[in-house]
């Protein structure tokens, strides 16, 4: 009776062991593996928070940041340059026509500020949910129901041919090294980030700028987007407008050989 009693014993407990021993090796992997993890992170990290760490930010995020950057840049280069004119107005030595042909050829130039009568013209992205309103038109691509580069350089060489005196675009004054440029559906206009409405003044003749707009190719082409698939378009007259002075840098930037 004893040696039955214990076979069972003798054959169950190997039994068992064999059934453990898996079970065993699993949890010291997963073990394992939770201290690899955690030591990868840890090295990772070093101390910072890694969910909110600035070299994780998001490529917007960081456009963003400069692009707000530039724009204070800009108003403190703007207010240096005043500073240093009105010193420079002192006693510079220069006679009343110099002086004269000098604020002449600022003002053609675009950094001083400019008064008078205007037009702005607003140009916005489609719904995005659009369809076409008219029919024989097919349904809009994503591609048609954004602003373009070409948009806004179509409206801009308008208004420069309908006789504008100066323009600004959102809240910058074009000068002629300025460079209306879309990447995506972002301008970048002068280091400086904009997002769709875009609103470009111009100070001139109101008739002739907004004839001006509707001879144009580009923007009759433009129109019938607008018409078909709801593209934003606005024109207004502006009675009273004062353009800022551009203040940003006025020094040329151009590639150079490697030596």
């Amino acid at each position: 009776m004893s040696n039955s009693a214990d076979s069972p014993q003798a054959e169950s407990s190997p039994a068992r062991s064999r059934g453990f021993r898996p079970v065993r090796l699993l949890t010291v992997a997963v073990f394992a593996l939770a201290g690899l993890i955690f030591f990868t992170s840890f090295n990772t990290a070093k101390g910072t928070n890694i969910r909110t760490d600035a070299s994780l930010l998001k490529l917007s995020d960081l456009i963003q940041e400069r692009s707000h950057k530039n724009g204070q840049l800009d108003e403190t280069n703007g207010a240096l340059r005043d500073d240093v004119e009105a010193l420079a107005e002192r006693d510079d030595g220069s006679t009343k026509a110099e002086d004269d042909k000098l604020a002449a050829l600022e003002k053609k130039a675009g950094t001083q500020q400019l008064k008078g009568e205007a037009i702005s013209v607003t140009l916005n992205d489609a719904p995005p949910d659009a369809t076409a309103k008219l029919p024989g038109y097919p349904e809009p691509q994503p591609d048609y129901l954004v602003i373009h580069q070409q948009d806004l350089q179509a409206v801009v060489n308008a208004l420069w041919q309908g006789g504008a005196q100066g323009i600004k675009v959102m809240d910058q004054r074009l000068i002629s090294t300025s460079a209306v440029r879309c990447v995506g559906n972002t301008l970048i206009l002068q280091g400086r980030v904009y997002s769709p409405p875009y609103k470009i003044t111009a100070v001139g003749d109101p008739e002739k700028l907004r004839e001006s707009l509707a001879a144009s190719p580009a923007i009759q082409n433009y129109m019938v987007y607008v018409n078909v698939y709801g593209l934003g378009w606005k024109v207004e007259d502006e009675e009273a407008v004062t353009l800022p002075g551009y203040s940003g840098t006025v020094d040329l930037q151009y590639a150079k050989p490697v030596e």
